[in-house]
């Protein structure tokens, strides 16, 4: 079993079926077009989805952030964190976990889409090299039916 530390007495380590409400709950939170329940039994399901959850030791997840991986690139699909925990480094600790994991993996990059006004993200993000590519206008909907502009990034894992 994997486990690594996180802030705030939690710590993080892969999901599991009994965790996709718990997920999809927090995905709404954080996205204006949640995924849903059978979207993330999908993901926990497939070996090239895994999906790192930060929970205490009850299993209140508080964060969570999901790859795709294939040969040797990964995608990083998803990073979300409860509005409660934002702010205090556990979509950082995230992020060292699923570096750590892929340490051992074939995977050389790591790419991910986030919304060019992502302040808090790009910031992360680019502590940990990652730098633009290329963007995807129109990508994100928005509640009020516009929709905001993609950045393309990748980072090197080497």
């Amino acid at each position: 079993m994997k486990i690594w530390t996180a802030p705030l007495g939690l710590h993080i380590e892969m999901a599991d079926s009994q965790d996709a409400s718990q997920l999809a709950k927090l995905h709404a939170e954080g996205f204006f077009r949640g995924w849903s329940v059978p979207d993330f039994v999908g993901y926990i399901d497939n070996k090239d989805t895994p999906i790192y959850v930060a929970c205490d030791k009850n299993r209140k997840i508080a964060g969570f952030s999901i790859l795709r991986v294939q040969n040797d690139e990964c995608e990083l699909l998803t990073i979300v964190v409860s509005k409660r925990f934002r702010g205090k480094k556990l979509g950082d600790a995230l992020m060292k976990a699923m570096w750590n994991d892929l340490y051992y993996s074939p995977v050389t990059k790591m790419f991910l889409e986030v919304d060019e006004d992502n302040q808090a993200a790009k910031k992360l993000y680019a502590q940990y090299g990652f730098s633009q590519v290329g963007t995807r206008r129109g990508y994100y909907p928005r509640p009020d039916g516009h929709t905001a502009t993609a950045l393309v990034m990748r980072a090197d894992l080497g």
